[in-house]
């Protein structure tokens, strides 16, 4: 059996034969470096692992063009729903939905983690992407404030909660597509994949900020123009379901399914004999959770909105730190492979620790080419949490619960820390009127990360386990 080595690329070269085709599911383990991995590998092409690749990547890539795109243009949303209120008011108004639509993400976590671990991923990411897209359409067709009242940020309000229980099981799903899927010896590069679709979302979403701001003018911005973006929902998403109808699911999951070893309640199972992992899951998500938020969805606001900067240059400014952070995040995926994931993670929450406020600092010089090498060091500290934690997650939960032990620990800490750091981020500039207070934040998540990942056990190198 081999383990898909041969190619430097992702999913290898055309024309490439099974791998172990002719082993049976139980046909033993394979050895590499020494190490035992498991028969997941065997019968999978590398053009279902492209097809694979394709699937996952483009699902998290519709859902986190939403939310760049509510996140760059939170000054705009904020009048058009909030004109009645003084600009920083209107601003956390924005943010607060943006967070509130997080509150949902943990029960979304439990109803997507049952689909998932007990119908199969393919299914709940399948319907994930259709409701996820659907609910961004129709951002894009609710009237402003001025023109039904209260009913806009209520309607609002409902579309970001419906959008936060499809999200739930998007990346969690997809990671565990993933690991499920690659080559023993690279699950943490193929994992990468998710977080690299997130960025790639993410500088969709800053490019066409940035584009409508330019060629826009302020009143064809509040009447029209910040709809533009989330009317693309519609299609990517129906490419990304076709995509994904068209995939079996993964040869661990099918495996489980034929013996017979899906249990009945999932949910159940993880919190009565996987707690332990639980907790931990949820300590280490804490750094991406606020750190992503921060670093790479706040961050234009913050630039223009608390330092003073020009739209424009935010914009430009975020979209170079996000072509870095995307190859960053799949050296990351590597390095992890080769390293184990602990060594990244603790190397990730350290860097933070140290650096994360005098970069801060730097940000409020005004220099334009400083703030991008600044933006351009946080995003490559982040991959190193980033571009490791999917495959970190997956690997910790058994087959059986993988989904559900993902998509709880996940949404559970976005839910609290991820969603809620804009708003918090701006609360604690108001509060303390210090512009490095957003760092702070950062630092206090990192250290919490840092004793969770420290505390759990290394997975690299050990086979899928099904219990």
């Amino acid at each position: 059996m081999t383990n898909d080595t041969s190619s430097p690329a992702l999913a290898g070269g055309p024309g490439a034969e099974p791998d172990g085709a002719n082993e049976g599911p139980r046909a033993g383990r394979s050895t590499l470096s020494g190490q035992n991995f498991s028969p997941a590998d065997n019968g999978v092409s590398r053009e279902t692992r492209r097809r694979v690749i394709a699937a996952s990547f483009i699902g998290n890539f519709v859902e986190w063009f939403d939310y760049a795109v509510y996140g760059y243009l939170a000054v705009t949303i904020a009048t058009v729903f909030f004109p009645e209120s003084d600009p920083q008011t209107g601003l956390l108004l924005t943010f607060a939905l943006f967070a509130i639509s997080f509150l949902v993400r943990p029960l979304g976590g439990f109803v997507w983690g049952h689909i998932g671990d007990r119908v199969g991923r393919r299914t709940a990411l399948s319907l994930s992407i259709l409701i996820m897209s659907g609910a961004t359409f129709c951002i894009a067709l609710i009237p402003g404030y001025d023109i039904i009242g209260i009913w806009a940020p209520i309607l609002l309000l409902i579309i970001r909660v419906v959008q936060g229980f499809s999200a739930s099981g998007e990346y969690a799903g997809a990671s565990a597509f993933l690991v499920e899927y690659a080559p023993a010896n690279r699950r943490g590069l193929y994992a990468a994949v998710v977080p690299a679709s997130t960025a790639a979302g993410l500088l969709l979403g800053s490019l066409m900020a940035g584009l409508l701001t330019v060629l826009l003018s302020s009143d064809a911005m509040q009447s029209w123009g910040w709809r533009l973006p989330f009317l693309l929902a519609a299609p990517m998403g129906l490419i990304g379901r076709y995509i994904r109808t068209k995939l079996e699911d993964t040869p661990v999951f099918r495996e489980m399914a034929a013996e017979e070893e899906a249990v009945k309640a999932p949910v159940s199972s993880l919190f009565r004999n996987h707690w332990r992992q639980l907790l931990q899951a949820v300590g280490a998500v804490l750094l991406n959770a606020v750190g992503f938020y921060v670093i790479l969805s706040y961050m234009p606001t913050y630039l223009s909105s608390e330092l003073g900067l020009g739209e424009t240059e935010s914009f430009l400014a975020t979209t170079i730190a996000l072509l870095t952070y995307i190859g960053f995040i799949f050296l990351t995926g590597m390095l992890s492979d080769r390293y184990g994931r602990k060594k990244v993670l603790i190397s990730a929450s350290i860097t933070f620790i140290v650096l994360t406020v005098p970069a801060f600092a730097l940000l409020g010089t005004g220099n334009f080419l400083v703030i991008v090498l600044v933006q351009v060091l946080l995003g490559a500290m982040l991959t190193l949490n980033d571009g490791t934690l999917p495959s970190f997650l997956a690997e910790m939960f058994p087959t059986r619960v993988r989904y559900s032990g993902f998509a709880v620990s996940f949404n559970l800490s976005n839910a609290l820390f991820g969603g809620t750091a804009p708003f918090m981020a701006t609360l604690l500039i108001a509060a303390t009127a210090s512009d490095l207070a957003p760092a702070w934040y950062l630092v206090a998540a990192a250290t919490i990360s840092l004793i969770a990942v420290a505390l759990s056990k290394e997975t690299c190198k050990e086979p899928l386990r099904h219990d």
